[in-house]
């Protein structure tokens, strides 16, 4: 387990297990899906079926809406990807390039940089 960094912090839900850094891309839209790079954490409002092939390409995910079985929630645990969802304010609060702590196993996103 990591320590704690000290950051901002913003709590949800836990929605898949596992801990990871990365670097955030909030997307607001569907035509910005192709911004997201490998390894970034996935900041969105809510996804459906349409986003589900960005859980194969980002680190992390973090939503403002969901709960456990929220569309992001089921997809982030099939493919193992740490996620925390109902983080209220996420796409307003972090900014893109802010290195984050996604800890899927208690609800916590951590602005570490």
């Amino acid at each position: 387990m990591l320590p704690p960094a000290g950051g901002a912090i913003l709590r949800g839900l836990p929605a898949s297990p596992g801990i990871v850094e990365g670097r955030a891309r909030v997307l607001l839209l569907e035509s910005q899906m192709d911004e997201l790079q490998p390894g970034e954490i996935l900041v969105v409002h809510t996804t459906d079926v349409g986003w589900t092939p960005l859980f194969l390409v980002a680190a992390g995910v973090v939503t403002e809406l969901g709960g456990p079985l929220s569309h992001a929630a089921v997809v982030a645990r099939e493919f193992g990807v740490p996620s925390v969802v109902n983080v209220a304010g996420a796409t307003r609060t972090i900014r893109g390039g802010d290195v984050l702590r996604v800890d899927g196993d208690r609800g916590i996103v951590e602005r570490v940089r």
